[in-house]
């Protein structure tokens, strides 16, 4: 859950001296006046009954807590370096599942307490942007990396903005290139038999019984030979103010994956193939398998209509496409309401549907004969919905102080999520940002 800092762009002007003979002297207003620091905090926790770690059954809870802290310091008059640092720390029921067998019941609708149950996301990004003198052309360029146990990602891109008609006009395009890494990590079930060369002596096999099919053998299972995941995106922008009460923009992405695509832990359950059991946990038949090319292209347009002093509505669609076969539409709506010069309060209301991916299928509904399968249900057929509000305090001269820091702004925000799957979720986010004096 990302935070990024827009700057604003102040007018370039010009004072000329008296005398006749003189030099003009040009005076530029800085882009940004003084560092800012942004700490921000986001608890989101969830629950459901779709593991895909189980293969399309199971509990989902997932706690995660996500302190980040970004700071944005002016390097010149035209020049702004912004760091963005954070930690996500998670506890999953689901992914605690990959070795259910560290307890005496294993079974697919309780967390073991298993090392996968929790694990943490360090992340970093840097980005630069430089104006021109007349502030109408604006260069972005930014690196990220990002580390956890099974998984490291390094980001880096850049971009360019240019404004026209007094700046009524803007026109963006940007490229992102991302490169990770994955460190595979398997069912442990699947692990083991492969481990004692596709028999059943050793591992986990030595310290229970197989109940059901006792001749357990999962013939497709084998490790990715691919470990890297690379990313690559073009973004292009265009926004308009309209009149003095309307203002619109319409984006598109066009996104290119390639490599391991498919999660190496989430399991598949075939309907012809007969059921072996661990006591109350099915074993797996094979992976999650998806196709090592995926090419996404979203289009959005946003438009923003300033009814009066209190009231503003910023209106929000996006339809998405991928060659997996998935297509959605999102529409968003958000009705900030100024209540004094420093509070506003905003409900805002999101509304999510798409079609499943042509890969998925639930629960034991998959044939050993295909090519591609995942029972993920985050690739299946849903809608949802979110509701929330949020409070923002806006103080712009800065007047409360926390020794040399003013303080801006402080934003407070809480949504619901639900899924017609099942999956529900609460999301609570806060920040506070303070300019130093």
């Amino acid at each position: 859950m990302k935070k990024l800092l827009y700057l604003s762009i102040f007018i370039s002007f010009s004072v000329f001296a008296q005398e006749k003979d003189s030099t003009a002297v040009t005076f530029k207003k800085r882009v940004l006046e003084s560092t800012e620091v942004d700490f921000l905090v986001s608890y989101y926790k969830q629950d459901g009954e779709h593991s895909a770690v189980a293969g399309g059954r199971g509990k989902e809870n997932l706690t995660d807590i996500t302190p980040t802290i970004v700071v944005t310091m002016p390097l010149s008059e035209d020049d702004v370096l912004t760091v963005d640092a954070g930690i996500s720390a998670y506890t999953s029921a689901s992914s605690s599942n990959i070795n259910p067998f560290d307890t005496d019941n294993p079974t697919p609708w309780q967390a073991s307490s298993g090392a996968s149950m929790q694990d943490v996301l360090t992340s970093l990004s840097v980005s630069y942007s430089h104006r021109s003198d007349d502030r109408n052309t604006i260069y972005t360029g930014h690196g990220s990396g990002s580390i956890e146990y099974d998984y490291s990602s390094i980001g880096f891109g850049g971009g360019i903005v240019k404004l026209f008609n007094d700046k009524n006009t803007e026109v963006g395009i940007s490229a992102n290139v991302y490169l990770d890494t994955w460190k595979p990590i398997y069912a442990k079930e699947l692990h083991d038999f492969s481990d004692n060369g596709n028999n059943l002596n050793g591992g986990i096999f030595d310290d229970f019984t197989i109940t059901g099919n006792t001749d357990y053998n999962p013939s497709r299972f084998t490790m990715f030979g691919k470990k890297n995941r690379n990313s690559y995106a073009l973004s292009f922008s265009f926004s308009q103010v309209i009149n003095k009460k309307l203002q619109g923009s319409i984006f598109f992405d066009v996104l290119h994956q390639q490599g391991l695509l498919s999660t190496p832990y989430q399991r598949i359950y075939f309907a012809d193939v007969a059921n072996s059991y661990i006591q109350d946990f099915q074993l797996a038949d094979d992976i999650e398998r998806l196709p090592d090319t995926r090419f996404k292209l979203p289009i959005g347009a946003r438009l923003n209509y300033y009814i009066n002093q209190q009231f503003l509505l910023r209106t929000y669609y996006r339809f998405y496409s991928d060659n997996w076969g998935i297509q959605s539409h999102t529409g968003s709506l958000e009705l900030p309401i100024k209540v004094s010069d420093r509070f506003t309060v905003f409900p805002m209301y999101r509304y999510y549907t798409q079609v499943a991916s042509k890969y998925f299928a639930p629960y034991e509904a998959h044939l050993s004969t295909e090519q591609y399968y995942t029972s993920d249900y985050d690739l299946s057929k849903f809608d949802s919905h979110q509701y929330g509000f949020g409070v923002t305090y806006t103080d712009i001269f800065t007047g409360s102080k926390i020794w040399r820091f003013g303080i801006k702004n402080i934003d407070f925000r809480f949504n619901h999520y639900q899924r017609s799957d099942g999956l529900k979720a609460n999301i609570v986010s806060a920040g506070i940002k303070f300019v130093l004096q």
